[in-house]
């Protein structure tokens, strides 16, 4: 799977964590910043991850930020991108398979490295459900999308 990652100034120091691990398990990412310790602002981070999502360039997108909470408000924005902070493995796959989440944000300050990596394991391992009820709920997020 080709993945798209992005990080602000305090995500920085763990997205290097993540992007080993996302290697490891053989896929391929691009990472669009931040690349040091110098502020930056989350939500142009996110607007590079969610145009690299909706483009097709990468399949799925991951934020790495203080929290998390203000890369999922950003990313959540941008048309065509269900983002959601995941700070526990449940959360992390049944985001994936009940609401096609495309954009997992996480918060280095609130998880550390080994939780980051059993939660992007459990993200990119994760599928959308064919179950119809699931279906039927994210396409009515899609056209509340188009609607506005």
């Amino acid at each position: 799977m080709r993945l798209v990652i992005g990080s602000d100034h305090a995500g920085w120091p763990l997205k290097q964590t993540v992007i080993d691990h996302i290697r490891k398990l053989g896929h391929d990412i691009v990472d669009i910043g931040s690349y040091d310790d110098k502020p930056v602002d989350f939500p142009d981070i996110a607007r590079a991850v969610a145009q690299k999502v909706t483009s097709g360039e990468a399949a799925r997108g991951i934020m790495v930020c203080g929290t998390g909470v203000g890369a999922s408000i950003a990313a959540n924005k941008m048309k065509g991108i269900r983002a959601a902070v995941c700070h526990d493995i449940h959360s992390a796959h049944q985001s994936v398979e009940h609401d096609d989440v495309n954009v997992m944000c996480i918060g280095a300050q609130i998880v550390g490295a080994w939780l980051a990596v059993d939660l992007v394991s459990s993200y990119l391992s994760a599928e959308f459900s064919t179950d119809e009820d699931f279906r039927r709920r994210v396409e009515k997020l899609r056209v509340m999308d188009e609607q506005g």
